[in-house]
């Protein structure tokens, strides 16, 4: 039997190596197809395009990734495993609120185990406390693996970190609304000017993604703030680090895990992420979203309790604009903050990218 877990601020180096080994993925989303429920798959899709076999949606089998998703091209989209030659790892595409694992999907994921091929989970509903999954695993040699599981057990201890690391940090108007994307453009977009940048998961989807990191909202409340100042604590020979945000700092369920980064991080920069349209908290419908200004001012004044920290960009999610009023929505946001705002998707990290590169410079010759 081999099961992985993610025992410290990072995966082992064995989940790592077990992670970015799978190169026949099947990632399930069936019935739960949706850009809030599937933003696994999703991020999965569009950053381990080559990697991706299949999605399995039963309702949707025939068609495409892109048709389904909104990505992944011709990926095609097949009605169950048997569809699929050479799957080397399943991979639990959704993040349902609760974190169960959708009982209709137990027999995919025993098929698979049978079969023996690897799992790979995000889900809070840890597929290695289920002894018939055990078992399954046992006998096939296949692995299962929870992202989210971790051991992490130390409080921070006010690290200062050295002065040439510049540290950027997304945050947002709630859940949900792009702050690992935005972190991984704008780090792809360093990477691409030879600049020594790496992004920092801090969820189950960025892990997936990159192999390295930390499930912050599955650590110990104590721990949190000393997890995030692990994690960058151990990459901060890096000139860029960029660490993904989770929830919102006025989240009534998630604001423990917004400030426990925002501490333990220190960052010295923020990038303020928001969904064009969204007044409302997401899942929680009759609780309002502050205004954005009143919501920055919260978020600098808490980091600057912390570190020196100021706002150096804003990433607009436009999904649900057309390219006009995406345009439009671009330019009021310039204009109420005063300063570079982009949708990365939609039309590239660049200006984000410059903005990190002058914080660092900033940074440095204080």
């Amino acid at each position: 039997m081999s099961i992985n877990t993610t025992p410290r601020s990072a995966p082992s180096d064995d989940l790592g190596s077990s992670l970015s080994s799978h190169r026949r993925i099947a990632i399930i989303t069936d019935g739960y197809s949706t850009p809030f429920l599937a933003k696994t798959a999703i991020s999965l899709v569009r950053y381990r395009t080559k990697d991706v076999a299949a999605v399995i949606d039963t309702a949707a089998a025939g068609s495409t990734a892109q048709e389904l998703l909104g990505v992944g091209g011709a990926i095609p989209v097949v009605n169950g495993l048997s569809a699929i030659p050479d799957v080397d790892a399943l991979y639990i595409g959704i993040a349902p609120p609760g974190g169960k694992l959708p009982e209709e999907w137990r027999r995919v994921v025993m098929e698979a185990l049978q079969r023996g091929i690897d799992v790979v989970s995000g889900l809070h509903d840890f597929l290695t406390s289920d002894d018939d999954y055990l078992q399954a695993a046992a006998e096939s040699g296949s692995r299962l693996i929870d992202v989210r599981r971790n051991q992490f057990k130390s409080t921070a201890k006010g690290h200062r970190f050295r002065t040439g690391c510049a540290r950027i940090h997304t945050v947002g108007h709630d859940c949900s609304i792009g702050k690992m994307v935005t972190s991984m453009e704008i780090h792809r977009g360093l990477v691409q000017r030879d600049l020594r940048s790496k992004f920092l998961a801090t969820g189950q989807t960025g892990i997936m993604i990159s192999g390295h990191g930390l499930p912050i909202d599955c650590v110990v409340a104590d721990f949190i703030n000393g997890a995030a100042e692990q994690l960058v604590q151990e990459s901060e020979d890096q000139d860029f680090l960029l660490i993904e945000g989770q929830g919102s700092i006025s989240h009534p369920s998630f604001s423990a895990v917004t400030m426990g980064l925002l501490h333990g991080s220190a960052p010295d920069g923020l990038v303020y992420c928001y969904e064009a349209g969204r007044t409302q908290v997401k899942g929680l419908d009759d609780v309002d979203i502050p205004p954005m200004k009143d919501q920055v001012a919260a978020y600098l004044m808490n980091a600057n309790l912390r570190h020196p920290c100021k706002l150096i960009g804003i990433a607009v999610n436009t999904r649900s604009l057309s390219e006009v009023d995406a345009i439009a929505e671009i330019d009021r946001a310039e204009a109420m903050f005063g300063l570079p705002a982009c949708d990365v998707f939609r039309m590239g990290a660049d200006k984000l990218v410059d903005a990190c590169i002058a914080l660092r410079s900033e940074v440095l010759a204080r």
